[in-house]
């Protein structure tokens, strides 16, 4: 059984919404019924906002009725939830301080042998903003004098298949028009 996003958020809410046992929320949250009871006895979990699993699509209010009545049925989730998703959504990948510095190098190497990529897909590649792309490729850039072509790949911005992909995309492209 997989657990629902954020599973302490969402027994918060549990609790405060429904009539269901401790059991039942922490079995369905994948916690111990203690830490659940926990979360309910605590003061602390005032300042933590609940995750709302029917907005997320994660439980139907018909699930948590039917459990409701019955306290020994274990609720089952609506949808599949993976650890990497925000309702459906690719999450955006943060990229620490140093990394940040190194998108130039990056943006540098895919203009060097890819000039034909247009600024969206380079931009999705490296996940940075036009500007910076449109300013290395000027060279306008703050740090200019100190860009020098690095791949993504081997910095960590895209993976392999990514770049496959933005390449493929272009080669078809070029070949239509």
């Amino acid at each position: 059984m997989t657990t629902p996003l954020m599973p302490k958020a969402t027994a918060v809410w549990l609790i405060e919404n429904t009539s269901l046992t401790f059991k039942q929320i922490a079995t369905f949250c994948g916690l111990h019924a203690l830490e659940v009871q926990n979360l309910a006895d605590s003061e602390t979990t005032h300042s933590m906002v609940g995750f709302d699993p029917l907005a997320s699509g994660q439980l139907t209010l018909d699930e948590i009725h039917r459990c409701e009545k019955d306290n020994s049925a274990d609720l089952k989730i609506s949808i599949a939830v993976s650890a990497d998703s925000v309702l459906g959504k690719k999450r955006s990948k943060y990229t620490p301080l140093s990394k940040r510095q190194e998108r130039p190098d990056a943006i540098s190497w895919l203009i060097k042998y890819y000039p034909d990529l247009t600024d969206t897909q380079i931009s999705r590649l490296v996940g940075t903003t036009k500007i910076t792309i449109d300013a290395v490729r000027n060279k306008s850039h703050w740090n200019a004098q100190n860009i020098k072509p690095r791949s993504p790949v081997h910095l960590g911005f895209c993976t392999e298949s990514e770049l496959n992909e933005a390449v493929k995309l272009l080669k078809k492209t070029q070949e239509a028009s």
